[in-house]
């Protein structure tokens, strides 16, 4: 059973699907890359990183937020050292990650500095546990509408890991709705109720099982949102977003993220 804030989501075939892995093929042909993007609203690339680069990075966040003892000392080593440090900086920014949003945007890459690391323990759900629907535009007004963000999981994510999951064909109904000015969404989620969402937009929910080394583009209009975590085991990821420099930037996503930012 499959569940996310605590709504059951309906399995039946007309409603949860499989994510869509980027043919190897298709990996080194930047056209049929940029019109896939544009069909599907992600590109599921496995195996893109390192996996040792990323396991290394989920050792040393455990060696620092693990001995903390408390909520309010996990925070203070979040916010204060490991947000702000420069081995998460090094991370985010590494040739693998760096290097090919330069090739696909075609120019100089702009990483915002608001980056978000997202830790779930099993058995935490209820509302406000995972992340709830939403696209990321109602986030990003500030600057250009063609920033895409990267969600890493920082190890092996299976489904009952509580990874993210996307609503197939969104982006379509999001774009329209955006530009004939229907939709003007204020900077909040949209709900926690998938399954309902799902049948309004009469779409499916796509799952996969993630390991470390894979990451997920989306653009900045895609329909996206977390299950909770009902495995045995911490569910650690991480999201970026890049951006071409030359375009507008959203001047707020430019200090660290903190979970009382306002954003």
């Amino acid at each position: 059973m499959l569940t996310s804030n605590g709504y059951v989501l309906d399995q039946s075939p007309q409603r949860l699907g499989e994510l869509a892995v980027v043919p190897d093929r298709e990996r080194t042909e930047l056209p049929r890359l940029r019109d896939r993007l544009r069909r599907d609203g992600y590109l599921f690339l496995t195996g893109l990183l390192d996996p040792v680069v990323v396991q290394d990075f989920r050792r040393y966040y455990f060696g620092l937020t693990g001995a903390a003892p408390d909520r309010a000392s996990y925070r203070k080593v979040l916010f204060d050292q490991v947000v702000p440090g420069p081995e998460y900086a090094a991370f985010c920014a590494q040739p693998a990650i760096k290097g090919w949003f330069q090739w696909f945007l075609g120019g100089e890459p702009f990483l915002h500095k608001r980056k978000i690391i997202r830790q779930t323990a099993p058995g935490e759900n209820g509302i406000g546990t995972a992340t709830q629907a939403h696209y990321d535009l109602v986030y990003l007004r500030g600057g250009s509408d063609q920033v895409l963000s990267a969600w890493i999981p920082l190890g092996d994510c299976a489904v009952a890991r509580g990874g993210l999951t996307y609503l197939e064909g969104s982006h379509q109904r999001v774009l329209e709705e955006e530009a004939a000015g229907r939709l003007k969404r204020p900077a909040a989620s949209m709900t926690a109720d998938l399954p309902g969402l799902a049948d309004e937009y009469d779409a499916r929910w796509l799952v996969t099982d993630y390991a470390a080394g894979d990451l997920v583009i989306h653009t900045a209009h895609t329909i996206h949102a977390a299950l909770d975590n009902v495995s045995d085991g911490i569910r650690l990821s991480t999201d970026i977003r890049y951006q071409r420099s030359d375009d507008a930037i959203d001047g707020r996503w430019q200090n660290h993220w903190h979970d009382q930012d306002g954003l």
